[in-house]
């Protein structure tokens, strides 16, 4: 396994971290922005990446836009429709508009969860290989939505370390916060290689051992997404824990992902703690 991308993947990775950049909420108060949601849809919209898998994308490249779509908090359906797009795939028809499910109003207020559907009944046409390939895809795109929303809440941390004060210096100068931040770091940086394998697993493993490493990924990447936006909101101190505080939003959008297809130290064969 190369766990370096490619040009085209770089390329790729580039661009949808403009799109969140420009387009997704960059506070709170922008979420309720019609306008902006309007100009996010249509654009996600034109760049068919939500039909990634029919046009022969691998699972390394789903897991990128989910990445950088949770990173930006971009708040129109990317998981739901990718899924269901890998499902069409695999049964050679188009799944019905009713597949689609509304996400929970007020825990995730992204709606990143919208239109995505767990258990499709569609999977009992499929063969046991397929279903798990499809399992294995949905587990690494929910843990590269985790991945990015450790990132994002992470930068967040970072930015507002380096300009907050307290007795005349920076936040960041200190080291109780330096290092809280340095572990976050830390965190991401595993759960990136954790999730890349996973993703990669998805199209080039056996599709049981695909599954595996996807439950693997998922666990590790939850765990650390929620301690990084927790830690997030500590550094962040009495605003933190504000409605106007974007990092909460992070943290909610983690819990959302962390419930869909929820692994558990059962699920897997390996003692992490």
């Amino acid at each position: 396994m190369d766990v370096r991308l490619t040009a085209e993947q770089q390329q790729l990775r580039e661009a949808a971290a403009k799109l969140a950049d420009d387009l997704g909420p960059g506070a709170v108060q922008e979420l309720s922005e019609e306008g902006r949601i309007t100009r996010l849809e249509s654009t996600v919209a034109a760049t068919e990446w939500r039909t990634l898998r029919s046009d022969g994308a691998s699972g390394v490249e789903v897991a990128i836009i989910a990445e950088e779509f949770g990173r930006g908090l971009v708040d129109v359906p990317f998981l739901g429709p990718v899924l269901t797009d890998d499902l069409s795939r695999r049964l050679g028809r188009p799944m019905p508009e009713s597949t689609a499910q509304a996400g929970t109003p007020g825990v995730d207020l992204t709606r990143s969860a919208v239109g995505v559907v767990e258990a499709p009944e569609a999977l009992g046409e499929l063969s046991s290989e397929d279903t798990l390939r499809w399992q294995a895809l949905a587990l690494a795109a929910t843990s590269a939505d985790l991945v990015g929303a450790a990132r994002g809440a992470h930068a967040l941390a970072c930015d507002y370390a380096k300009v907050r004060e307290q007795y005349g210096s920076t936040i960041g100068s200190y080291q109780a916060i330096a290092h809280l931040l340095a572990e976050g770091l830390a965190l991401i940086e595993g759960s990136i290689s954790v999730l890349r394998h996973a993703a990669w697993a998805v199209d080039e493993l056996p599709a049981e051992e695909a599954v595996r490493a996807g439950r693997i990924a998922k666990i590790y990447c939850a765990r650390a997404a929620r301690t990084v936006c927790e830690t997030a909101i500590q550094v962040h101190g009495g605003i933190g824990n504000t409605w106007e505080c974007l990092a909460h939003v992070y943290l909610r959008r983690v819990l959302t992902s962390t419930e869909l297809w929820p692994v558990g130290l059962e699920d897997i064969d390996l003692g992490l703690s």
